[in-house]
């Protein structure tokens, strides 16, 4: 299979689980730093993965997020709320338009380098909160990619409708170690286990049958 796709990698669980899936067509993959409390631990986590693997590695700045953009996921820790990943508990850590900036920016840089396609790791647990992750902004970003570029550039989101549990499960299957990635919100030296994607994170291991040190009820080590 021909490298011809450019992955948008977080460094968190399902876009590193992405890369392992998709390694054979993934010919460049790109982490953005968009001056999230979380953002440099999981750039660390989506280098790391990308040089195991023999993947070209790209960080992109886009630091006027941080600076004009409100959400509690770019206004520190103590901002980011606990508890369960429901819409009125996390609704304040959506960055405005997020995924479509990235995607636009991915797409100028797959084009210039001669690319098919750009690669998203949305998944069906955040459809509910996040609208930049929902099937139908898939759709019609996919539509504006493949328009906007000369070589009609495709967007590809196979994870859409996969659960977080799922894609776990995909992971362990691909011998993914989960323990070189990231995911919480408060952006600590180690998962807090209290925001909405550790809640998230530790059930959706727990479903694959996959136990993280300090990542178990209970076990979540003080920062």
């Amino acid at each position: 299979m021909a490298k011809d796709t450019l992955l948008v990698l977080s460094g968190g669980m399902d876009s590193v689980t992405m890369l392992y899936d998709y390694k054979d067509r993934i010919a460049l993959a790109v982490t953005f730093q968009y001056g999230s409390n979380h953002n440099r631990r999981e750039a660390r986590c989506a280098r790391l993965n990308c040089e195991r693997l023999g993947v070209e590695w790209l960080e992109i700045d886009l630091g006027f997020m941080a600076a004009n953009f409100e959400s509690s996921l770019l206004s520190g820790a103590d901002a980011i709320p606990e508890g369960s990943y429901d819409d009125e508990n996390m609704r304040s850590t959506v960055v405005p338009f997020r995924n479509g900036i990235m995607l636009a920016v991915a797409a100028g840089l797959a084009e210039s380098r001669g690319l098919k396609a750009v690669m998203i790791a949305n998944h069906a647990g955040d459809h509910a909160i996040y609208p930049d992750c929902r099937p139908e902004f898939v759709e019609a970003m996919g539509k504006a990619v493949s328009a906007g570029t000369f070589d009609n550039i495709g967007l590809l989101a196979p994870y859409t409708m996969m659960t977080k549990g799922q894609i776990a499960c995909r992971g362990r299957e691909l011998g993914v170690d989960y323990s070189l990635t990231y995911s919480c919100y408060k952006g600590g030296p180690v998962h807090c286990g209290k925001c909405g994607t550790c809640v998230e994170r530790m059930e959706a291991l727990a479903e694959a049958g996959i136990v993280l040190p300090g990542e178990t009820p209970g076990q979540y080590p003080a920062e």
